[in-house]
């Protein structure tokens, strides 16, 4: 899928409209935003300079009228591409200065003394120098709050624009595991076949691929977060890689499972049991149906309902990796049209040997869109 790089204006002004429509509801006479996703989501502002930590970046969304970026004068070309207008800049990193006094001048003409709400709960945090913060929160008249979860609601139901995103880095990732039997076979080490996956994924479409993860081993694997090693892959081995892609901004997040030379039996019914989960998982899968209810229709069947070591099984997806509900006992979230979420069993083989599984999907009126070509109920086979 060709998409066109971006969004149209008209889809950022809709999120400001909504967001300020919630500010009023929840009295705040501003947002103040300070992470990468939450400055992308109202303005298009995409690089990847915020790999380095030095310089911090700011957002003001007032209770009307559009967001103001004060940001180091580094930026201001690329914000100057994007829809917004009111950009203010300082140089960058100033030891004595660093935006606070430029930053809170503009707060005060924004709000007007009224509280400023800021993003709070979990997942949230605070892109900038404590000192700083600090220093802030002391200025006249400006007044922090709790955002009211503001930011976490908005980014949680995707337009369709975004849903489209979603849907072709999905379509990568589909591509670059189909093509996985070109680079992993008995004997070739774990950490090339990482390398390799990496390379593929730019090949056929995507932007970066800042996540992969995975694992080997007979019987199942021991964990799925471990860096690979030199070791190499052997007949009978079971091999996952997990792996989140992005384009233009937006995140794929699914896994796949293969044998090394054929599958033994207990690893095929393992595989057939994760996919019985996630086929129940997505029959519920409707509006109004809460994440725990997912998390438990899924653990009955690959614990008995007693939970596992994994946490969740299953999270949000968009803009970042992971965001927003998760698949877990306590969250009664209510699923609404428009969230994208993954579906992530996992089941025990024997003491410390799992397996997991992973699909994307979207939530509709009706049975979920998988976003992810469901994969089979047995495993793919590689060359033993």
């Amino acid at each position: 899928m060709d998409l066109p790089r971006g969004f149209p204006d008209t889809e950022y002004k809709a999120r400001v409209s909504r967001a300020q429509g919630m500010m009023a509801r929840h009295d705040l006479a501003a947002l103040f935003l300070t992470t990468e996703p939450d400055i992308r989501y109202f303005t298009g502002y995409l690089t990847k300079f915020w790999e380095s930590p030095t310089r911090p970046w700011f957002l003001v969304l007032p209770a009307s009228g559009d967001p103001v970026a004060v940001i180091p004068s580094i930026g201001a070309a690329l914000m100057g591409r994007t829809w917004i207008k009111d950009i203010r800049t300082w140089r960058a990193p100033d030891y004595e200065d660093d935006g606070v006094s430029l930053l809170a001048e503009t707060l005060a003409e924004l709000a007007g003394g009224g509280n400023i709400g800021v993003p709070m709960g979990l997942e949230s945090q605070l892109r900038m120098p404590l000192g700083d913060w600090m220093r802030l929160q002391a200025m006249s008249g400006l007044r922090f709050v709790p955002d009211e979860r503001i930011m976490w609601d908005l980014r949680a139901v995707k337009s369709e624009a975004e849903i489209d995103k979603i849907r072709a880095i999905c379509a990568v990732g589909d591509r670059v595991f189909a093509r996985v039997p070109e680079i992993a076979r008995a004997g070739v080490p774990l950490d090339r076949v990482f390398r390799d996956f990496q390379r593929l994924g730019l090949e056929e479409g995507a932007d970066w691929v800042p996540y992969v993860a995975g694992a080997s081993g007979a019987g199942g694997y021991s964990d799925v977060i471990s860096p690979a090693g030199p070791e190499p892959l052997q007949r009978g081995d079971v091999l996952m890689l997990d792996t989140g892609m992005q384009r233009d901004g937006y995140f794929c997040d699914f896994d796949r499972n293969f044998s090394v030379g054929p599958a033994g039996q207990p690893e095929n019914a393992a595989q057939a049991k994760l996919i019985d989960a996630v086929d129940a998982a997505a029959e519920i899968a409707r509006p109004g149906t809460t994440a725990a209810e997912l998390f438990h229709v899924m653990d009955r069947l690959l614990t008995g309902g007693q939970g596992s070591d994994a946490g969740r099984l299953g999270h949000g997806l968009g803009m970042q990796l992971t965001e927003g509900l998760s698949l877990i006992p306590q969250d009664h979230t209510e699923l609404q049209p428009g969230m994208v979420i993954t579906l992530e069993p996992g089941v025990e083989l024997s003491p410390g040997r799992i397996m997991v599984h992973e699909e994307d999907i979207v939530i509709s009126e009706g049975a979920p869109e998988f976003l992810s070509t469901r994969a089979g109920r047995a495993l793919i086979e590689l060359e033993g």
